[in-house]
């Protein structure tokens, strides 16, 4: 038997027809016959026609099956590249199980009870081991990343080129490709600054400003003019890190700005230049607002906001409700380099701190200890942070420190902020330590986590509800050292059964151990 060979040819084997002719009824339009080949054209003419209707049918299957059996397979689409290499070391497969935990944000057991604050340090970990992500563990890490900002760029810098491979093909992860996490290339970005979203501007201008400091400042002076004043202000603040004298020319134009927000900005980075003429301004009118005289400071505020002052970023009103002299002295103050103080008295920050302040019917010690706080910040100086915060106040008698305590120790090397800090927790308890806390490094030292457990356990016996210290309990979950575990769970078992206290420190003790296991595993 010969099998007639078939040429398809859709357009001329009648199926328009078919399908008029069942639209409309075979009482409107007479039944077509199919065209194309004898073999489909002798199945055709053996069709019953005694019912057009079923006839119709008939004819329509032999066409179908006829389609199908003859259509001509598409050509097989090219495969994209695949992702680039990774030479970096596999995830170990007990850490790996650690992440699908974090980012699933659920475990048996004692466990924190919100996973998901651990896994900034996991992440932070893992990238100081220098590991790659299993490929399984990139889309979920990168979906929790999308909902997370503050943990872009790390997730993005472990999935690595895997990562940006699946980028290309999922919208949703098209933040791989906004959040660098490589040194940017010489000339590299003028089309994510001339056409970005704002959030890509300032990333990639704080990136530029960390590698390359002039040429960040170059790219934004080429279009100063033309950005929005709010968008200004945040450029502006991306100038703090690598700021240098290069950077004075354009921040004292910037004084100048239509922009009240932008010249107080502006103004305050000038005031982080010792040797700025912005410095030398503010330095004049501080030797004019205090003066030593003998064995006291003599003060003198302003008796007018002038011209010179309003450049210089200083608001003719105030903006906090003080006294419009008193806001004009601690501007002043607070702008002026804090070594021209010991140069033009000879007095260091703790001798200066010792004087009585006043102009003979005013105690200006609160304002000038301050301005003075609020220089040490900026200024990133550390004798004088050290000076005003002074030594841990004895309870019921004040301290030293003006403004925050917790800026001013913001400034100290990490392990004196611990130290101070425990001091304070061991003297005042936990009251009034949260933001201290959140100024030190963690995980926290020993010394300090022995001091905060201590704490703990005093309040629990003072009979004080834990909720009382919720802030503290949140933090003390992420910071404290994992080490203290054995001492949290002893807790726990002192504790009266089915209390409050027994339920948080055993909550403690289980999120410790969960840490302490989390890094023990990207150890190896």
């Amino acid at each position: 038997m010969t099998i007639p060979t078939v040429t398809l040819d859709p357009a001329a084997d009648g199926w328009a027809e078919l399908e008029s002719a069942a639209l409309l009824g075979t009482d409107r339009r007479p039944l077509p016959e199919p065209a194309g080949p004898p073999a489909l054209l002798a199945a055709a003419a053996a069709v019953d026609r005694t019912d057009p209707a079923v006839a119709l049918l008939d004819l329509a299957a032999l066409v179908a099956v006829r389609r199908r059996a003859g259509a001509t397979a598409l050509p097989a689409p090219e495969l994209p590249p695949v992702a680039g290499p990774d030479p970096r070391p596999e995830l170990p497969e007990a850490a790996a199980r650690r992440l699908a935990v974090l980012v699933g944000g659920r475990a048996a057991g004692t466990a924190p009870a919100n996973l998901a604050e651990l896994l900034p340090q996991w992440l932070e970990a893992a990238l100081a081991h220098g590991y790659r992500l299993p490929g399984a563990l990139v889309p979920p890490l990168l979906d929790t990343a999308r909902a997370r900002s503050e943990l872009r760029a790390p997730a993005v810098a472990l999935a690595g080129p895997l990562g940006r491979w699946l980028a290309d093909r999922n919208q949703d992860w098209r933040f791989v490709h906004r959040t660098a996490t490589e040194p940017v290339a010489a000339g590299a970005g003028p089309q994510v600054w001339q056409e970005g979203l704002f959030a890509e501007r300032v990333t990639h201008l704080s990136r530029l400003r960390r590698e390359r400091p002039q040429e960040a400042l170059e790219l934004l002076a080429s279009t100063w003019a033309t950005e929005r004043a709010e968008d200004r202000v945040l450029f502006l603040d991306a100038l703090q890190e690598g700021l240098s004298a290069a950077d004075e020319p354009f921040l004292e134009a910037a004084l100048t700005d239509r922009s009240k927000n932008v010249r107080a900005t502006a103004a305050e980075l000038l005031s982080t230049l010792p040797g700025s003429a912005f410095a030398t301004r503010m330095a004049e009118r501080a030797r004019a607002v205090v003066r030593l005289e003998g064995r006291r400071l003599s003060v003198s505020p302003p008796a007018a906001c002038d011209a010179g002052m309003q450049r210089d970023g200083i608001a003719v009103k105030s903006p906090t409700g003080r006294g419009e002299r008193a806001w004009w002295f601690g501007e002043i103050v607070a702008a002026a380099p804090l070594s021209r103080w010991a140069a033009d008295t000879g007095l260091d920050p703790e001798q200066l701190l010792r004087l009585p302040v006043g102009d003979g019917g005013t105690d200006w010690t609160d304002d000038l200890r301050e301005a003075w706080a609020r220089a040490a910040v900026r200024q990133q100086d550390a004798d004088w942070a050290r000076a005003l915060l002074g030594p841990v106040p004895r309870p019921g008698r004040a301290g030293r420190a003006a403004g925050s305590p917790a800026r001013l120790l913001s400034v100290l090397p990490a392990a004196e902020r611990a130290a101070w800090t425990a001091a304070f927790v061991q003297t005042h308890g936990l009251g009034d330590a949260f933001q201290l806390l959140g100024a030190c490094a963690t995980p926290w030292t020993p010394p300090l986590s022995t001091a905060v457990v201590a704490a703990l356990e005093r309040a629990a016996r003072s009979g004080a509800y834990p909720w009382s210290h919720s802030g503290v309990l949140g933090m003390t979950e992420r910071a404290l050292a994992p080490e203290a575990a054995p001492a949290v769970a002893a807790l726990a078992a002192d504790a009266a059964p089915d209390t409050a206290w027994a339920e948080t420190f055993d909550r403690l003790a289980g999120t410790l151990r969960f840490r302490a296991a989390m890094l023990a595993e990207l150890a190896g």
